[in-house]
């Protein structure tokens, strides 16, 4: 039987990581330790508290451990009882990376790094450690003065009443109860006449109320009262009543009521008589304004977490239904099919409604691309240090939505490009004032939508790319002659050669010559391109250019013979019309053709895939497509062009075997199917021939 508690828990991992982004984001957010405020504090604060609270509730003891440690230093910063410095600063990022590693390992079953999670723990408890002259800062010095305190008071009258099926949540209230004696002395009252009798009695329920008295030597605010309890309050009903002198507890606070309970034919059991003392009247009058509520209302859902193969289980029936109303679109033709002259609507509107469920569905698998960018500003805040250099990250356009599949496939060729900017591409401090340039150097991303692409730019204000250097390393490595002629932006194409690096001396961050190749191939994988553009002192910029989704292509559809293959849309330049004389021929092969004053290969489709198709009337057409892929041009013999259309992509190599050339396939209307080409694999198979 599989465990009850095992889709909490895989929630637990999804908020857990959202935790400590936000823990990131709010500390990126500080420019310097003097300018974070109240919010900011608490909002930290809270995001620990519920990633200790909820590695508890799992029985995730070394998780639970060292965020308590964590907390309870953010707590101190929180009371104003500790200074906020950078040293907390650059511990609390050291914090976040052994959180991370801790929940892999609960997670994923990763390894611990015990050195590094002791380093960490021994640096926050030496922050905790009695302060030096200076260090402490009293509750209402000036520089605390606007963090809220809330009613404060040493003593209080806790009111915790949960819902009963609270066990089924994976909480257990007595964990809320030992975490409030943290916070000092506690005296703690059950009630138990709510439980009902054998037979009605459901053993997963809870049906105890409980009334704390708290006693503490330090002030102790509601706030703080909440947050012991913040990972529940949507499944229990809390009382909190400060308590300042003796005469308040001759008046006891209001009782939360009991859970209702179905009557029973039995006679109740027993009720002793401090449970007399603390019950709720039998009949409580309507108006009586000591029923207290809960201390805060259930939100409607404005998100649902859904598994990934569910979505992509509704993109393929999605699919499927494209292909079903292609196939019924043949019978739209009134022309053609005067009989079904009545279809001809209800075949628009399949149409219509098709296309925006098509969009709808595909959004749902969309997210902005802040997903990947928001990790950058932590990174690059490392290296500079790292490297003693100054930068600065600005994100602009994080808010573009892009298919989830290609965020996760960008992340390892942005963290290349990234790396690689801040490393050989910004100066260090002396270098840029030499240069008249401001100290602090400038790492931008930048994504923005553009026709049906999505672009993504990573630019930085330092040196640019050294011209010279790249083309004599090129020569040194092979790469190109020592009599090459090749323009500026040729040259700066070479750093994507296999291989290739002009870094003096090999580094943890660069310099080993496997990065820029890597980021290519990863990028052309996407069905996307890369350029670069760099101006001496001025800075360098990549540009990405990616299909906003990897499930559905614009394409072109044309016949080689009898066959259909469908070329994607963003790789057609233009197709033409040549006589066969315009076509240059070694032998029995065709080469080239001139087109806009340059020779350029062309591809005979139907000898790379054995196509039955005559060849001379092949070339008697005249028919050619051309394509580009990185920057690199290409022309296709085809026998005629048919329509362009979206197509679902269905994948070769999971449904049948990886053939080179082919990036997919998909179904047409009238049921055949039809191959979709690899126009980067098949351009680079042409020139090598």
């Amino acid at each position: 039987m599989s465990d009850p508690l095992e889709r909490f828990r895989a929630v637990f991992f999804d908020e857990s990581a959202e935790a400590i982004d936000a823990i990131e984001r709010n500390l990126l957010d500080v420019d310097d330790a003097s300018t974070m405020d109240a919010e900011t504090i608490n909002d930290i604060f809270r995001s620990a508290h519920s990633l200790k609270g909820g590695s508890a509730t799992f029985g995730m003891g070394s998780l639970t451990e060292f965020t308590h440690v964590m907390e309870t230093l953010l707590d101190k910063v929180r009371s104003g009882q500790l200074r906020i410095s950078q040293e907390i600063l650059d511990c609390l990022f050291s914090s976040l990376d052994v959180l991370r590693n801790l929940v892999a390992h609960y997670q994923f079953d990763d390894a611990i790094n015990q050195a590094g999670m002791q380093r960490v723990k021994t640096e926050l408890e030496h922050l905790l450690a009695p302060p030096s002259s200076g260090q402490m800062v009293a509750a209402n010095s000036p520089e605390t003065s606007d963090v809220p305190a809330g009613p404060a008071g040493s003593e209080w009258l806790i009111e915790f009443a949960p819902d009963p099926g609270i066990m089924m949540t994976g909480n257990d209230p007595l964990r809320y109860i030992d975490e409030l004696a943290e916070l000092g002395d506690i005296s703690v009252t059950c009630k138990t006449s709510a439980i009902p009798d054998f037979e009605q009695l459901d053993p997963t329920h809870i049906y105890c109320l409980w009334q704390i008295s708290l006693k503490s030597e330090n002030s102790v605010s509601e706030e703080d009262l909440k947050d012991v309890f913040m990972w529940i309050e949507d499944e229990a009903e809390f009382q909190f009543t400060p308590i300042n002198n003796p005469e308040d507890v001759a008046s006891p606070a209001p009782v939360i009521p009991e859970p209702v309970i179905p009557p029973s034919e039995e006679p109740s059991p027993p009720v002793s008589a401090t449970e007399q003392e603390l019950a709720q009247p039998e009949n409580p009058q309507p108006q009586d304004a000591s029923v207290p509520v809960k201390s805060k209302a259930k939100r409607a859902a404005q998100s649902i977490r859904v598994d990934l193969e569910k979505i992509d289980s509704l993109i393929n029936l999605l699919g499927e239904l494209v292909i079903t109303q292609s196939m019924l679109s043949i019978y739209g033709d009134e022309e053609k099919y005067p009989q079904f002259e009545r279809l001809s609507e209800g075949l628009s509107q399949l149409e219509r409604h098709t296309r925006d469920l098509q969009e709808g569905v595909m959004r749902i698998r969309m997210l902005p691309i802040d997903f990947c960018f928001s990790r950058f500003p932590r990174m690059v805040r490392d290296l500079s240090k790292q490297l003693d250099k100054s930068i600065a990250v600005q994100i602009i356009g994080e808010n573009t939505e892009v298919d989830k599949t290609v965020i996760e496939e960008l992340n390892d060729p942005l963290v290349h490009l990234v790396r690689n900017s801040v490393d050989h591409g910004l100066e260090d401090r002396s270098t840029r004032l030499a240069k008249g340039k401001p100290e602090t150097g400038t790492v931008t991303l930048k994504a923005f939508h553009q026709v049906g692409n999505i672009i993504i730019e990573i630019a930085d204000d330092g040196a640019g790319l050294n011209t010279e250097r790249i083309k004599a390393k090129a020569i040194e490595k092979g790469v190109i002659k020592a009599n090459a002629n090749l323009t500026e932006q040729a040259i700066h194409e070479l750093i994507f050669a296999p291989g290739f690096s002009t870094a003096e001396a090999v580094t943890d961050l660069s310099g080993r010559g496997v990065g820029m190749d890597v980021v290519k191939r990863n990028i052309r994988a996407l069905g996307g391109t890369i350029d670069v553009r760099s101006i001496a002192d001025e800075g360098t910029t990549f540009t990405i250019r990616l299909p906003l989704t990897l499930a559905i292509l614009d394409g072109q559809l044309l016949k080689v013979g009898q066959e259909t293959y469908i070329i994607p849309m963003l790789s057609i330049i233009e197709s033409i019309q040549l006589k066969p004389e315009d076509i240059n021929k070694v032998g029995n092969r065709d080469v080239s053709f001139k087109w806009r004053g340059n020779f350029i290969p062309i591809l005979n489709l139907a000898a790379l895939f054995g196509c039955q198709v005559d060849h001379q009337q092949l070339v008697e057409t005249g028919l050619v497509v051309v394509v580009e892929s990185d920057g690199k041009q290409c022309g296709i013999l085809v026998s005629e062009l048919n329509n362009h259309q979206q197509v679902v992509v269905k994948s070769l190599e999971a449904n049948y075997a990886k053939v080179q050339g082919l990036s997919g396939a998909t179904i047409l209307g009238d049921g055949s199917v039809a191959l979709i080409i690899d126009v980067g694999a098949i351009i680079s198979r042409v020139r090598m021939h």
